[in-house]
């Protein structure tokens, strides 16, 4: 009997280690599902699409809202596409006259461009409540009486939806959310500006909100001047003046239909205090819908069963068919059923699971890059033997950001104050520091090599920049054996000499030559990075100081005019050179205007180049102007160009048609997962180890049989004595 049950017990330790991995973090019942795995860090704060602005939230809000336009998928450098519009917006422009303007006309010379834009007929809306109806076609869940919701906690919990076909009038809907009071979008200031309706649209709203406060506000009650709808499929949206950036804006869910029976549905009494509103449960016409919201462990997306299907892209550019990027070319999309989105608050975790195939890609962060990567003794950057023998793909792109150290132009020693010579000093000074700063060697340090240092304001991959020779700063780098090399520290003396700081030092006092670095503790004033500058200017023979401060005193400094030196960052909205240079446009001055040049520069020829050149077609034309820009900044030196991040990314050799860019970000509908290669994989990758329960087994084994034995011996025993 013993003997049978050890057996027992053995066949199913060694069963179990033919079966399915024990560690699995997912249920059983997904196992083999049409379902890609994948992890965020930061829950997202906002649903809405006339409130959310940041990537962590974009991950959700851009596989579920459909705006008019969207990102060609596979095209580099980016192309708008339509999206849920029928063709791209027509646009025509008026002068003063009233008259339509020529196509070649100026941009100054346009007082008014109206957007016409006509959205594809027989879209439909994801299953929803909002949309459910009684027999006689009134709103199943409107006007709810006391009770209804006393059971409800999420959005499934309403047994009924229904759906409607997109319409122009749901675009209109959403423009004026812009402007409620209660919603406080963040491009609304941007926006009043081209839309002024808006700002009228707005004071209304407010007046009706204070008369009944925590009322639903109806906005089909109230007029937009300036938005106009067409017919059932048409709207238009007149701006003022020229701004050709605005198709980008189109882009992004800001300008998404939005129906009005989910805002009434979701302004009813007793949601908002269910988390049933908006911000938590959106609604739209795309190729996924949020299924599951819990974002503190887990949200989930699932496939829109009455999404319209486009299909994947047939061209792209040099290489993506190389890559295998077009061989789903035609077919229709989403290729997922499903995309869970877990939260790992800790790196190495998230790391763990990637490795075992839990979460099918994975970001490259400092404390796994060492194992993720090699670099060359080029700077090449290689997967590691261990990631290429897991047949893990590497993928890598420039941010379309800039990341650079700033002085402000309003410094009487780094700006040079009201004198023509005293600027002439600060601009050698600039230009010497520039030099010494060392972005090479910075990025290798602190980035890991993740970054390319800048040469201007405008990243790889926008209009504007140019590759090579020719992309270089020539004030910063000369061009030697086919590469940018960084001149050396005796031209950054010369050029400080020059400025009348011979060794550090003032010419005319001997006062030692004090740069001021403002900062944040968590930017560059940690320890190590201010360790690396200070190294750096002594090698000039500069002092360098940094005054810490928290984050709002920083502010103030900056928006005063009382920082000297200080680190700063951008993220392109659009992928448009406008984008980047209006940085150092002088009606963007921080201190004057309240503007983004926290630089406080100032040059009446640059900020007439770029007026000229903001409302330009991209084309040579265009493109000489940004070139006589960006030689000025580069000469006059208001910032010391740092780098631009680049981005890495790691996929499982399972995943199909990833294809890196950040300004595409409706991304889950072209990605594919092969499930068969997937599950061989991770059943390879996590065999359970059971020798060790085995030994325990048999241990266990050597110490209870000679009791047992001896059990029955003296049961026996006790047998024979009483017959």
């Amino acid at each position: 009997m013993f003997l049978r049950a050890f057996l027992l017990l053995m066949s199913c330790v060694f069963l179990a280690a033919c079966g399915d991995a024990w560690n699995s973090p997912y249920p059983a019942s997904e196992r083999g599902q049409n379902m890609m795995y994948t992890a965020f860090t930061d829950r997202p704060k906002h649903l809405d699409p006339v409130q959310s602005y940041s990537e962590d939230e974009a991950a959700f809000l851009y596989q579920i809202y459909e705006p008019p336009l969207q990102y060609h998928y596979l095209k580099r450098p980016y192309v708008l596409v339509p999206g849920s519009a029928e063709a791209m917006p027509t646009v025509r422009r008026y002068g003063a006259n009233g008259k339509e303007l020529p196509a070649d006309a100026p941009s100054a010379q346009a007082v008014r461009s109206v957007y016409e834009i006509r959205i594809r007929a027989g879209i439909l809306y994801q299953p929803h409540p909002a949309f459910a109806q009684r027999a006689d076609g009134r709103p199943r869940y409107l006007d709810l009486p006391p009770g209804e919701l006393d059971d409800v906690r999420v959005l499934g919990d309403f047994p009924e939806t229904g759906t409607r076909e997109l319409e122009a009038r749901d675009f209109v809907y959403q423009i004026k959310r812009l402007a409620h009071p209660r919603l406080h979008s963040p491009i609304f200031e941007l926006m009043a500006e081209y839309i002024p309706g808006l700002k009228t649209l707005q004071a209304r709203l407010a007046d009706e909100a204070g008369r009944n406060p925590g009322e639903w506000i109806d906005l089909d009650a109230f007029e937009l001047p300036g938005v106009e709808l067409v017919d059932r499929h048409t709207y238009r949206i007149a701006l003022k003046g020229a701004y050709p950036q605005f198709l980008y804006w189109l882009s992004m869910p800001f300008f998404a239909p939005v129906p009005r029976e989910a805002d009434r549905f979701f302004g009813q009494p007793g949601m908002a205090e269910r988390n049933l509103v908006l911000d938590w449960w959106p609604i739209g016409t795309g190729p996924f819908m949020l299924a599951e919201n819990n974002p503190n462990a887990r949200m989930v997306l699932v496939r829109n069963p009455n999404y319209r299907g486009d299909t994947f892209p047939c061209e792209g550019e040099a290489g993506d068919a190389a890559a295998g990027l077009l061989e789903d070319c035609g077919k229709p999309m989403p290729f997922l059923d499903k995309v869970v989105f877990s939260r790992e608050r800790e790196g190495i975790p998230y790391w763990n699971k990637f490795l075992q195939g839990y979460y099918d890609a994975s970001g490259v962060s400092s404390e796994n890059f060492d194992q993720a990567v090699n670099m060359s003794s080029t700077g090449e950057v290689l997967l590691s033997d261990e990631m290429t023998e897991q047949g893990i793909e590497l993928l890598t792109s420039v941010s379309p950001s800039v990341f650079y150290l700033g002085f402000n132009m309003l410094d009487p020693i780094v700006g040079g104050g009201d004198t023509q010579a005293g600027r002439e000093r600060a601009r050698k000074l600039r230009q010497g520091i520039s030099i010494a700063l060392d972005m090479e060697e910075f990025v290798s340090i602190f980035l890991n090599g993740r970054g390319v240092p800048a040469m201007h304001p405008i990243p790889p991959g926008i209009f504007g920049a140019r590759d090579g020779e020719a992309g270089i700063n020539p004030v910063v780098y000369e061009w030697r054996d086919g590469k940018a090399v960084r001149r050396s520290k005796d031209v950054a003396r010369r050029l400080l000499t020059e400025a009348g700081y011979p060794n550090g030092r003032d010419a005319k006092t001997g006062e030692p030559l004090v740069i001021h670095l403002d900062t944040t503790p968590g930017g560059l004033g940690d320890k190590a990075r201010s360790d690396w500058l200070a190294k750096q200017f002594r090698e000039l023979g500069v002092q360098f100081v940094v005054r810490p401060t928290d984050y709002n005193r920083f502010q103030d400094k900056i928006r005063e005019g009382n920082a000297q030196f200080f680190f700063f960052g951008w993220n392109a909205d659009y992928p448009d050179p406008e984008n980047m240079l209006f940085l150092l446009h002088g009606a963007q001055a921080k201190v004057k205007e309240s503007g983004q040049n926290a630089a406080n520069y100032v040059n009446p020829e640059y900020d007439r180049l770029f007026e000229q050149m903001k409302g330009m077609p991209d084309g040579v034309e265009r493109q000489r102007i940004i070139d006589r820009m960006i030689a000025m900044l580069q000469y006059d030196a208001p910032w010391v160009f740092g780098f631009h991040p680049k981005a890495y990314s790691l996929q499982h050799g399972w995943v199909m048609n990833r294809k890196p860019g950040s300004m595409v970000r409706n991304t889950l509908k072209y990605q594919r997962i092969d499930l068969e290669r997937r599950q061989a994989l991770r059943k390879e990758w996590n065999k359970p180890v059971v020798w060790p329960l085995a030994v325990v087994v048999l241990l266990l084994v050597a110490i209870i049989a000679p009791a047992v034995v001896h059990y029955r011996r003296r049961e026996r025993a006790t047998g024979v004595g009483s017959v």
